[in-house]
């Protein structure tokens, strides 16, 4: 039985002390079991941190970077082991892998412009022989806390901006998949990295609420469900820290009469279905604007969905994978007896799906709901699992509607052939990322990521331009050098 431990001050430690399965997905199998941080060690990894922070923020922005760019080799060298790894613990498909893979190195690849972006802002003779600039600086130790989908790149959204940024690290990545986290931790020293300024400690609730009141941790990242990131952002506040906490989504897209309806359907089958439905920016509903349009699609849809394939990661012809545990699969499960006995209809129903060579596996197949209302329990819920309801109403306005009275605002789209419908959609929908013809609209590195209303907790999105804003603090030094000999009188009226 393998044993993960944690990565703190550059070396892998394994400290007695509580453990937790990791399970194979696919097969049902636990051959790994996960360390679980106690506070104690926690603190260690905040004290290494600490003691590494003052010769790294003093360490040439240029160095930093060459660091980065040396890491980002290593990633793409290394993309295969970590897929693999991935696929292990999570169950994501290689292809799905890879892709999770190649949207993190993004992110590094824009940490590697850390000389351009901290570069800050400078102003000459604003007043006589008056000078004005303003730095960003690094706020000291930070940590990262991530979720069980996606554990290569979520990761990658936050630590390569916070570390070139001059911070040190403390990142606590899900139980339920360290591996491919803590392989990558140790990728960075290989880059150079000095020890004590990235660290890994897996655990649970006592590992996050010690990094949540530690005072020596300045700031939080955080992604995962609504309740959890409520909960990580009132935790962080109340002890003064600054904290972005991006929660779940229920995204909709809205299929108009005019839309290409093939296109669309290739398009949902991916944003529905790809990853088992375990994103947050999967697409749950489907808004169809009348009748027709809602028939064709729920036709073309069942028609489509009888060649997608699950099963294990090891198959790359594979479309998706299994859920994450047998507990999850059973709570998916029971949010589709719940639309069916509250009155909707299951066109295609994956619940019985079975694997060859895979009988303990954790799999449901790709399911289509159509007649799903607004007043389910299914379409509240963030159901997260390979499972697309249909919702039709007569206008385009109502679909609006039904988006803004959701609770959840994290990513929508519009399948439309309308230049003009398209664009009221994105002027007024009240969502954080918005597609056109465009199921997932992830941004990408160079942008920043993050939905309104419940699906994120914060000021600032991750990654990106706002990535660089909440890892600094930015200082505005004003500077005047009087001439020799020459003796000043005394001012009481405010400088101007």
């Amino acid at each position: 039985m393998t044993t993960i431990g944690h990565f703190i001050k550059g070396e892998i430690v394994t400290p007695s002390g509580r453990t937790q399965d990791v399970t194979n997905p696919a097969t049902g199998a636990v051959d790994k079991q996960v360390l679980l941080a106690s506070a104690e060690t926690v603190q260690e990894a905040i004290d290494t941190a600490q003691v590494a922070f003052p010769a790294w923020r003093n360490t040439p922005v240029l160095k930093r970077a060459r660091v980065m760019f040396k890491f980002k080799q290593l990633l793409e060298d290394n993309a295969e082991h970590i897929a693999e790894l991935i696929g292990q613990e999570h169950g994501k498909i290689s292809h799905d892998a890879a892709g999770e893979i190649q949207r993190g190195i993004e992110n590094v690849e824009f940490a590697c412009g850390a000389p351009q972006l901290l570069k800050g802002e400078h102003s000459r003779n604003v007043g006589p022989n008056i000078d004005s600039w303003s730095e960003l600086q690094p706020l000291g130790v930070v940590t990262g806390i991530t979720p069980f989908n996606f554990p290569a790149m979520v990761p990658l959204w936050m630590f390569p901006l916070a570390i070139v940024c001059g911070n040190t690290f403390v990142l606590k990545p899900s139980e339920r998949a360290p591996s491919s986290t803590l392989f990558i931790a140790q990728l960075l020293k290989e880059a150079g990295l000095p020890d004590g300024v990235m660290n890994v400690v897996n655990g649970d609730k006592e590992a996050v609420d010690e990094l949540l009141t530690n005072p020596a941790v300045k700031a939080v990242s955080f992604v995962g469900s609504t309740p959890i990131a409520e909960y990580i952002y009132t935790t962080a506040n109340a002890a003064g820290k600054r904290c972005q906490a991006l929660g779940g989504a229920k995204n909709h897209a809205i299929v108009m009469p005019d839309a290409d309806m093939d296109n669309a359907v290739n398009q949902l089958l991916g944003a529905a279905f790809g990853s088992s439905g375990e994103r947050c920016m999967a697409l749950s509903v489907v808004v169809a604007v009348g009748d027709k349009a809602g028939d064709t699609l729920v036709d073309k849809m069942q028609q489509a969905m009888t060649g997608l394939k699950v099963g294990a990661y090891t198959d790359a012809s594979n479309d998706f994978g299994p859920l994450i545990s047998c507990q999850h699969r059973d709570k998916v499960s029971g949010y589709l007896a719940s639309a069916e006995q509250q009155g909707a209809k299951i066109v295609v129903d994956g619940r019985n799906t079975k694997v060859e060579g895979y009988d303990n596996g954790f799999f449901i197949g790709a399911t289509l709901i159509d007649g799903v209302t607004k007043d389910m329990e299914s379409y509240k819920a963030e159901i997260f699992g390979p499972v697309l309801q249909v919702i039709r109403v007569d206008t385009m306005q109502q679909a609006m509607q039904l988006i803004d009275d959701h609770e959840y605002g994290n990513g929508t789209c519009i399948f439309t052939r309308d230049g003009e419908a398209a664009r009221y959609f994105s002027d007024n929908i009240q969502v954080g990322m918005v597609g056109i013809n465009v199921p997932l609209p992830v941004p990408v590195a160079y942008h920043s990521f993050g939905g309104w209303k419940r699906s994120l907790f914060g000021d600032l999105h991750a990654y990106g331009p706002d990535g660089v804003r909440f890892y600094t603090k930015r200082k505005t030094i004003t500077q005047r050098w009087p001439s020799s000999g020459v003796r000043e009188g005394v001012s009481f009226a405010f400088p101007s």
